[in-house]
């Protein structure tokens, strides 16, 4: 392992100290939490030599949720849960001072003031590409603060190569400088067969007789035309279990349900627990997800993990993550979607040989393999800033 300059090393330490934004561990199921979850929990074990400082609001929680993060190179720090504006303008910097980090890495913007060097992990740029499907203070304040992030940060990373174009083809900047870091999947939770059945009972489920599809109520994960897809299959079809969080516009997926007639087979689950969520998974007769637009599409990679077949977009991130282990459908067009669950329901073989697909397809999606990316990214800044700055001895540490 090698020695890095660092804030420590003028104390007498020679360990670099790398600040993590956690708080998306606080807030509801999404992407970004699996995605610090996942990558951060293999990173720690594979630098050893780094110190990891986690800021969130529930450190006990993460701790007793996921005993790794009590590693001996982890400390974990309460950042109270704040409002966007006060973590990024108030509670980051002081942070990063207070710390005395070597870098701090946040997801998709940067502190507004950083006082020091700074990574970010740009997940995607949807609304450049969607803005009709985010609220519109959200979507001004994005294009500057992300653009922000790209042009500053000293570390780039994103989740697919789909994002890193439309990162680099938007905020005008290199491709090469954006690595990406491909979200993986918990293989010791996601996995075929039939383990915890017994748990689908109180839901009224049975396994392999129920449709999936998991994402947040939201307009762009597009519930209102799936549920109406559904509604085209008939009485005969498997019940649609729709796991997911209410979000702004959420009112669409549940008022479909009754306009389609079809609200006594659709059911919606909106706190599922880690637990319980591979479960759900592993027992389903298929998965759908037809979202119109993802920067990855943690889902359908968590689907083919556990080994039931795809039904997915053609659009944006979810082809790449998909290959050919999934029926592709235009998310814009019912009549695509409820073709495309016909297909997989109508044909055991081509289900059972999408299984087969998607169990090789999975293979591209490892946390191990990322966290060795982000890791060697980490290394190699500590080693630049050693060359261009000297050992401590030469800077008068």
């Amino acid at each position: 392992m090698a020695a890095f300059p660092c804030s420590r090393l003028r104390e007498g330490g020679c360990r670099p100290q790398v600040g993590v934004d956690f708080h998306t561990f606080d807030g509801i199921f999404q992407g970004s939490r699996s995605h610090v979850l996942g990558i951060f929990r293999e990173a720690i074990r594979l630098a050893p030599e780094i110190d990891f400082i986690l800021f969130l609001d529930n450190p006990e929680q993460l701790k007793s949720a996921h005993p790794e993060f009590g590693a001996p190179n982890v400390r974990l720090v309460r950042m109270p849960h704040r409002p966007g504006p006060i973590r990024l303008g108030l509670q980051l910097p002081w942070l990063q001072v207070r710390e005395k980090l070597d870098l701090l890495h946040t997801q998709y913007r940067l502190p507004f003031f950083p006082l020091g060097p700074c990574a970010c992990t740009i997940h995607d740029v949807l609304f450049e590409s969607h803005p009709e499907y985010f609220p519109r203070f959200f979507t001004l304040q994005s294009k500057l603060t992300f653009r922000l992030a790209a042009r500053v940060a000293r570390l780039l990373f994103s989740v697919s190569e789909f994002s890193r174009k439309e990162i680099a083809a938007r905020f005008g900047i290199e491709a090469e400088r954006i690595r990406v870091l491909y979200n993986g999947v918990d293989r010791a939770r996601f996995f075929p067969g039939r383990e915890g059945v017994e748990k689908l009972a109180p839901l009224g489920l049975d396994a392999g007789g129920y449709l999936l599809t998991v994402g947040r109520l939201e307009p762009r994960k597009n519930h209102a035309r799936l549920i109406e897809a559904f509604g085209r299959l008939g009485e005969g079809a498997p019940p649609l279990v729709c796991v997911g969080q209410r979000d702004f516009g959420y009112a669409a997926a549940l008022e479909a349900a009754t306009r389609f007639g079809v609200q006594g087979r659709v059911h919606f689950l909106e706190n599922v627990g880690d637990d319980m969520l591979p479960v759900l998974m592993r027992n389903a007769r298929a998965f759908v997800f037809p979202a119109i637009a993802e920067g990855f599409g943690m889902p359908v990679a968590e689907a083919l993990a556990s080994g039931v077949p795809v039904v997915t977009s053609n659009t944006t991130s979810m082809p790449e993550v998909a290959g050919r282990a999934a029926v592709l459908v235009d998310p814009l067009d019912v009549t695509s979607i409820a073709q495309g669950l016909e297909k997989v329901l109508g044909d055991p073989e081509l289900a059972a040989t999408m299984v087969t697909e998607g169990a090789e397809q999975i293979k591209k999606f490892d946390w191990a393999e990322s966290a060795r990316a982000l890791v060697a990214s980490y290394r190699g800044f500590f080693a630049d800033r050693y060359a261009t700055q000297g050992a401590p001895s030469e800077r008068g540490a």
